[in-house]
């Protein structure tokens, strides 16, 4: 069968191709082959720039242009040629040696030098560097823009409702008033610092050799000071050079990108659920989509779905970016090759990423806040007014103010006037009972407006 979506084994690739497409450049085989090209075309570039390496002239104009040509116009085609050679080698990373010598076998210039191709590197030197890059872009390309885009849906969310009133819940039970905006502020602020430790990860790479000593590098030029010739090549890749590595960087950078992406998927994992928990509560009504169904019998259902896939993705999303995150740092002594697959899987935990921060946008687009719907769950719930009278009476040193409200307000609703009549009973300066007399649950919400009025402008 024709592999298409809808033959696809993974949904990422099949139901919902085309909302992944912005990966498919970057995390699939052919973006590995582009990556892995790149990366051998800037090492013999930087043999030929180096003058303690004679047999490697620097570069012509026509030199240099035929190898920017190599690495710009490769496309889809080429890596099928890379393909194709590989049904020969059998081995992914020599295909690649193979097919830029073929590309550059009738360039005179480069073809005298066509043997400094992947000169005195491992597998794991192309490789670890062409991951690397592809993970950067990943970052600085999709997720981080994703991120920022959902940060700031959530902040003009936080803005919009700041002054909305709303009955909180702890252990899903009445509890002391909050705004809706308020809320959103908690997960805006919590997003905003998982993004920023997403963005600091140090993104290394290495090309130091088969075990990670430069041992053919230096029985070739010794002369060279091969330590620092590898980092500056790596710091021009927009890397970070590892100092001290086996035949393969260990990936403890990878853990560490994939467990902040994690923690960033977490905190709107919780995000979801609230505001499906909203939506159920009739906080939210949701914007109807015409032609959209709800269910297949109960035609009045508006399910609120998007919330529901995006959490559904992310922990899809997390399971695969914590066994990545857990697996790759181990390896037996100088290397083992259980990476190889799992790191052909990087794409994958990032793509269901992806799904969900779509899902994520498109629900929080629909959303519209039930003022009368959240004012009438206030309306009936004056016992929790009870904590702020008890702090009153604590101000005031009355006998066991705590155990009086608990009678009189555990387990059980108050109404206004009842809440009134204990108010008017206790002794304390007539201001103070005056201001408790006049306090109502939508106005119990302590500085909640504040916490949400500026989301976002200081960014």
């Amino acid at each position: 069968m024709q592999l298409t979506s809808l033959s696809a084994i993974s949904p990422v690739d099949g139901r919902y191709a085309d909302k992944t497409w912005q990966l498919r450049e970057i995390c699939s085989e052919y973006g590995l082959i582009r990556f892995r090209v790149l990366v051998e075309i800037r090492w013999l570039e930087a043999l030929a720039a180096c003058d303690a390496i004679p047999e490697v002239t620097p570069l012509s104009a026509s030199a240099q242009e035929r190898l920017e040509q190599i690495a710009a116009r490769f496309d889809i085609d080429e890596a099928q040629r890379v393909k194709q050679i590989e049904e020969t080698t059998n081995h992914d990373v020599k295909a690649v040696e193979y097919y830029l010598k073929e590309r550059i076998g009738q360039h005179e210039e480069l073809s005298k030098v066509k043997e400094f191709m992947h000169f005195a590197c491992t597998s794991e030197d192309i490789n670890n560097l062409a991951y690397a890059v592809m993970l950067e872009e990943c970052r600085s390309q999709v997720l981080l823009p994703h991120l920022d885009q959902l940060s700031a849906r959530i902040a003009e969310l936080g803005r919009m409702y700041a002054e909305q009133p709303m009955l909180s819940r702890t252990h899903g039970q009445p509890a002391s008033p909050t705004t809706l905006g308020k809320e959103f502020a908690v997960f805006y602020h919590r997003l905003v610092r998982q993004r920023e430790q997403l963005a600091k990860v140090e993104i290394m790479g290495k090309i130091n050799g088969a075990t990670g000593n430069w041992n053919a590098h230096m029985a070739a030029y010794p002369e060279v000071d091969w330590p620092a010739f590898s980092a500056a090549f790596i710091r021009d890749l927009g890397l970070s050079p590892n100092p001290a590595t086996t035949q393969i960087e260990p990936h403890d950078f990878v853990g560490e990108y994939f467990h902040a992406l994690e923690r960033a998927n977490t905190v709107l994992l919780d995000l979801c659920r609230d505001v499906w928990g909203y939506v159920s509560l009739g906080y939210f009504r949701q914007r109807t989509v015409d032609g959209e169904v709800g269910s297949s019998t109960m035609p009045h259902k508006v399910n609120p779905i998007d919330f529901e896939n995006a959490e559904g993705n992310l922990g899809m999303a997390n399971a695969i970016l914590g066994h990545l995150a857990g697996k790759l740092p181990v390896s037996r002594w100088q290397r083992d090759l259980t990476d190889s697959t799992v790191l052909r899987n990087l794409g994958v935990g990032i793509a269901h990423s992806v799904l969900a921060f779509q899902s994520i946008t498109k629900g929080a687009n629909k959303l519209e806040a039930d003022a009368w719907r959240i004012g009438r769950d206030l309306d009936e719930n004056w016992e929790v007014l009870g904590e702020a009278v008890q702090t009153v009476m604590r101000r005031y040193g009355l006998p066991e103010p705590y155990e009086q409200l608990k009678r009189l307000t555990r387990g059980r609703r108050i109404d206004r006037d009842a809440l009134r009549a204990f108010i008017n009973d206790l002794e304390i300066p007539a201001a103070d009972r005056d201001r408790l007399l006049a306090l109502t649950p939508a106005d119990y919400i302590g500085n909640a407006a504040d916490q949400a009025r500026d989301l976002g402008k200081e960014d």
